[in-house]
């Protein structure tokens, strides 16, 4: 039994969903998103409530029903309040900027890195250090900002790099500990 499959799913005032033979399209007041969903989820909408309901009991169908409402809830929540992900960035000499459709990352190299801002992605850089990736995608939101980590992932010895807000680094004590 799918707990989460099972969920009653809230539609927001704001928010309309229409469903064509499977092919979800959600507007809402932050944009919106188109999804196919597999036939063998019936997806109902009655009295601003969503359910989910599988076709049959096979365990392929089972991991589709959750999923279906997981993806159906995030893409409910993108297009009402959206979504977001802070990096932090430590290190000497440690930055990024805006350039244009561009993030610009210094990161302790020889030369900066240039990523480009797919669209429906914002970026807010307020502080040099500070990174604020928004969307109403959360996937696309939590590949873009896995990218920008990706540049420089945070060290375990001396705690330099990109990290997440909400990151927790274990920090290693190195050679001197072992004398």
């Amino acid at each position: 039994m799918s707990r989460v499959g099972n969920r009653i799913l809230t539609i927001p005032s704001g928010v309309t969903l229409e469903n064509n033979q499977n092919l979800i399209t959600i507007k809402g007041p932050k944009g919106e998103l188109k999804k196919q969903f597999s036939t063998l989820i019936s997806i109902n909408v009655e009295n601003d409530k969503l359910t989910t309901i599988r076709a049959n009991e096979e365990k392929h169908t089972k991991q589709l029903h959750g999923t279906t409402n997981s993806l159906l809830a995030g893409m409910i929540k993108g297009v009402s309040e959206g979504f977001s992900k802070k990096l932090l960035i430590k290190g000497v000499g440690y930055k990024a900027a805006l350039v244009g459709n561009q993030i610009e990352i210094h990161a302790g190299y020889s030369h900066s890195h240039k990523i480009a801002i797919p669209a429906g992605i914002k970026l807010e850089v307020a502080k040099p250090t500070e990174i604020v990736v928004t969307g109403i995608d959360k996937q696309q939101v939590g590949e873009f900002a896995a990218i920008i980590r990706k540049v420089r992932k945070p060290n375990v010895y001396s705690g330099k790099g990109i990290m997440y807000d909400d990151e927790i680094i274990r920090r290693k004590e190195g050679k001197a500990a072992s004398k």
